[in-house]
């Protein structure tokens, strides 16, 4: 469209064609109150806003981190306490976030509906820059951190959301190894200091502080604005000016990030992390080296070293990767480009090593990167590492952000250093420069400059340590006891009166009035009939297709499904196995590293997993499928399924050294997934005591697999042959013609091309006649304490509400939002200071709670208990009732990629969801009334009797509170 260059306050800069996202982008500067602002207009529906402000740390208070909190806790036009929540609860949003980023701080949001769109902007705007941060000092308090004393007797003690937040992030060795790095290698500059707070200095923060960060940096002239989508950018940018930042005056507004001096050598730096007195010292120690790369606003190496990162440490063919496993540093080795910071920060990192390998580890990195710059690196792997990168770029599918949020986030890394805000979106001249290097020594005189002649850098060792979580805690004990003994009576009162005001805040509803100032659309505003994704059932040699005609620009997406059911009950680990071996042994015509090559210059990727389905309205009944997920140019359809038949027919599980070295990476990403996704492996524990499905999965890949894993290492000598014999034996069961389902996601023409090439796949396949396994499940072990170093506990408790006789409604999923926004929030979040809390109901009633880094345990048991009485005193009105329904309806109209309606497809075939079933979900939600859901209280009361119970967390606490568990076990050897 033509615009004005001067419109709504907005003067228009530049305006260009960014032929990469088929999208025209506008920079703007508001020319009152100095706000830039950039729209990327396009034809995508799930438009996105964002503002971002500059907000550089001087300190490690998490200032700007609890501030990103508390502005979304009430504002001028919307004073109700969590307006944040009300969104979540009934809009259609897409996305609804915050970041705190090294040095700016995000405010997203997403929605495919205009109104909704305008009304989740306006809210956002009003929390950024009128704030009850300053009527409220208790915002600080619950959201930072506050002294908690309830009686003059009582021990004082730290709460607040983030203070509990980071105890759990600086609980996990990665966590705190990447903010060391950080830290370490740009020292002198705000990215030396911990923006999400470091717990020992959270308690630092002044209100004062607090509200002077706040006055600094959230002005429009600090600000940042992003518009995104098919919106109507005129009326959008009448309604920022009109509402906001006509209000304002520009200001000269000093944020700006110094460069950190570059070092006249590698600094060498220790930093310990806790691990349990039982643990084991060895090969617990992370080795990294670290160095400063340029600028994020040189789009060359923005792009280059994300390139050179995955080719030289994490496809399987990576050389240096290959050369530090070669050397028995360590049992793991992963990469890092940081390059969301102005001196983006490259890293090598070695996991389960000692610190006696130091030495040994440079050695190895500095001898493998000279042979590589002086001998060359293999054109065919620079060949598949640009082609993965390009194919990614080119797909743009972002599964867990919008589209357009991605793109925000990179048109960050250059415009908050006030650079071009499109360079790195603009990627097809950088790429073709890059593509110089399939005949020239571009990544070998790369590596040379920025490694290996580079002094600015770090070698950082992270060391366990024994006792550090007890000294920690011990210290701060001391501290506040210190502190108390300190006070006057008047000043012990005071505290009391400060914990009671908070939680008189925390407990008083808000006026009814406050609530009604949020706007919320009408049920007229939803569209009644759920979506229908288009699947045909076909048939190849006797294979079920089930294929979905979508655009999908020239990409085919095809899926192999087979049956895990048909496997020995003894295999099922080493299928879950397979997940992480296939695609990185040699096969009959490659070796590993050949294959990864292959595999990256012919197509998109080729990955594998399993995953285990419940039935519709099925207690007992389950699914487990075996998942070849591949996507390719459809003109590539004839090597992607060469490479996916050489991996299922020809692998050879004979090398023991490369096995070795994939199980010990498995058993690493475990343990990153086991301090990360404590939630997650609580519920999905929780779930095998009491359900088949559940325990199926948990042997298939959850806990039970991890220590599967752990014993199959430790003790490999002695179990490689057997090893070696049963991963055989699981995949000849497993990939059997007469045990598999396709799914094939393409555009319709193209469907000829899959049928052309399908065949030779098939015909490969093993023919044996397949039969489902009747397996026996051990159900005694149950409510067990997995106990950790970690300062905080993941607490699950659950069960089936069909086994109790209540039937599957989309009614659940309405009273899942008001659990999960009202209840949980209110009680485990806002009262109890827990990071997050969740309920889930699935269609085959199993139901479960689970808690995010979390200070209690039966506290929040019994929030979860009282979960019934809740719902029997539960009042709403109809706007209330309608924004619970709105809430839940936009978890199910959240745009899905081609490949994304595909895969939901053949999930909802095999869980024996009809589009009927589907559609009598959508009615059910949106004819929920108040009374369904005060009928719930009945089922609520029941589950919570069955009294089954998960919780992983600190040590601790699990053992003061060892009469509600009948196992303790300890984590981590």
């Amino acid at each position: 469209m033509e615009l004005k260059s001067i419109i709504h306050g907005f003067k228009l800069l530049d305006e260009k064609q960014v032929k990469e996202l088929n999208s025209t982008a506008r920079l703007f500067v508001h020319e009152k109150s100095g706000a830039k602002l950039l729209n990327i207009e396009n034809d995508d529906e799930n438009k996105v806003f964002a503002i971002t402000f500059r907000t550089p740390p001087t300190d490690s208070t998490g200032l700007s981190h609890i501030l990103e909190h508390s502005v979304l806790c009430g504002s001028r036009k919307f004073p109700a306490k969590d307006p944040f929540v009300e969104l979540a609860k009934g809009s259609l949003n897409t996305y609804l976030n915050a970041m705190t980023f090294s040095d700016k701080t995000m405010y997203p949001i997403a929605s495919t509906n205009e109104k909704d769109f305008m009304n989740l902007m306006d809210v956002y705007l009003d929390a950024v820059f009128y704030p009850n941060i300053y009527k409220y000092p208790e915002i600080l308090m619950q959201e930072g951190w506050h002294y908690e004393l309830e009686k003059p007797e009582d021990d004082i003690t730290y709460k607040g959301v983030v203070y509990n937040e980071m105890k759990g992030a600086f609980s996990s060795p990665e966590a705190i190894l990447f903010r060391k790095i950080q830290e370490s290698v740009l020292p002198d500059t705000p990215y030396g200091v911990e923006s999400g707070g470091d717990p020992e200095y959270i308690p630092d923060l002044t209100y004062e502080d607090f509200l002077a960060f706040h006055k600094k940096y959230y002005h429009p002239s600090n600000s940042y604005i992003y518009l995104y989508g098919n919106g109507n950018l005129e009326e959008q940018m009448k309604f920022i000016n009109e509402e906001y930042l006509s209000n304002f005056d520009k200001q000269d507004i000093d944020s700006s990030i110094p460069i950190q001096e570059s070092f006249d050598k590698i600094k060498e730096i220790h930093v310990d992390y806790p691990i349990s007195p039982e643990e084991g010292e060895r090969e617990k120690t992370f080795l990294s080296l670290n160095y400063a790369i340029d600028r994020s606003t040189n789009p060359e190496i923005y792009l280059a070293f994300q390139i050179l990162e995955y080719l030289l440490l994490e496809t399987p063919a990576a050389p240096l990767k290959k050369a530090l496993l070669d050397a028995g540093i360590g049992k793991d080795v992963f990469g890092s480009f940081d390059m969301s910071i102005q001196q983006p920060i490259f890293s090598i990192v070695v996991k389960n090593s000692d610190k006696d390998k130091k030495e040994l580890f440079e050695k190895t990195v500095y001898d493998t990167l000279n042979k590589l710059v002086n001998d060359g690196i293999d054109k065919k792997l620079i060949q598949a590492a640009v082609n993965s990168k390009e194919f990614s770029l080119r797909e743009a599918d972002t599964r867990s952000y919008p589209k357009g949020l991605i793109y925000a986030i990179k048109v960050m890394d250059s415009w908050l250093y006030d650079s071009d805000p499109l360079i790195n979106l603009q990627y097809e001249p950088t790429l073709e420069k890059i593509k110089e290097s399939f005949t020239s020594p571009y990544f070998e005189n790369l590596i040379r400059k920025y490694i290996l002649d580079n002094t600015h850098g770090t070698l950082l060792i992270l060391n366990p340590k024994k006792g550090l979580l007890e000294e920690r805690t011990k210290k701060v004990k001391q501290k506040l006891s210190e502190y108390k003994a300190k006070l006057s009576d008047q000043e012990i009162n005071e505290l009391i009166h400060q914990t009671e005001k908070l939680k008189e805040r925390q407990t008083t509803p808000d006026d009814p009035k406050d609530i009604e100032k949020i706007p919320v659309l009408s049920l007229s505003d939803i569209n009644k009939e759920a979506e229908k994704i288009p699947q045909e059932e076909k048939g190849e040699n006797d294979v079920k297709v089930l294929f979905h005609p979508l655009f999908t620009n020239k990409i085919t997406y095809l899926n192999l499904y087979f049956d895990l059911k048909v496997v020995e009950q003894k295999l099922i680990p080493y299928a879950g196995m397979l997940v992480g071996i296939l695609g990185k042994m040699d096969t009959e015509k490659y070796s590993y590293a050949d294959l990864a090559n292959e595999i990256n210059i012919h197509t998109g990727g080729i990955h594998f997993y399993a995953e285990t389905y419940g039935m519709n309205g099925d207690s007992k009944a389950y699914e487990s499928k075996f998942i070849v997920k591949a996507k390719a140019l459809t003109e590539k359809l004839p090597q992607l399924i060469g490479l996916m038949k050489e991996i299922i027919i020809a692998t050879s599980f004979e090398n023991d050294k490369r096995l070795l070295e994939i199980i010990r990476e498995m058993k690493s990403r475990m343990e990153m997934a086991l301090n990360s996704q404590g939630h997650s492996v609580v519920s999905d524990r929780l779930l095998a005591y009491f359900s088949e499905k559940g325990q199926f999965a948990e042997i298939l890949k959850g806990f039970s697999f991890y220590k599967f894993v752990e014993d199959i290492e430790e003790n490999f000598e002695s179990r490689k042959k057997e090893l070696i014999a049963n991963l055989k034996e699981a995949a000849n069961q497993i990939f059997n013609v007469n045990n598999l389902l396709i799914g094939v996601t393409a555009q319709e023409e193209d469907y000829v091309e899959f049928q052309k090439h399908i065949t030779e796949l098939l015909g490969s396949l093993n023919t044996a006649p397949v039969t489902q396994q009747k397996y026996s499940f051990d159900f005694s072990i149950k409510n067990e304490g997995l106990m950790t170093q970690s300062d905080i506990q993941y607490v699950a408790k659950g069960y089936n509400f069909l086994e109790l006789g209540y039937p599957y409604s989309g009614s659940l999923q309405v009273l899942k939002t008001i659990i999960g926004l009202d209840y949980l929030w209110n009680r485990v979040r806002v009262q109890g200071g827990a990071y997050g809390a969740f309920i889930n109901f699935s269609r085959n009633g199993n139901v479960y709670f689970s808690s995010y880094r979390d200070p209690n345990l039966k506290k929040t048991l019994k929030v979860y208990d009282e979960a019934g009485e809740y719902l029997e005193k539960f009042d709403a009105n109809e706007r209330e009732m309608t924004k619970y329904i709105i809430g839940t309806i936009s978890k199910y109209d959240f745009p899905l990629s081609p490949s994304m309606k595909g895969e939901k497809a053949v999930s909802q075939y095999i869980s024996k969801v009809t589009y009927e079933d589907i559609q009598k979900e959508r009615d059910e939600i949106l004819g929920t009334r108040k009374k369904d859901i005060i009928n719930y209280k009945k089922m609520m009361q029941e589950l919570s009797q069955q009294n089954y119970i998960c919780v992983m967390g600190n040590k601790d606490v699990i053992k003061e509170n060892k009469d509600i568990f009948e196992h303790l076990i300890d984590v981590f050897k």
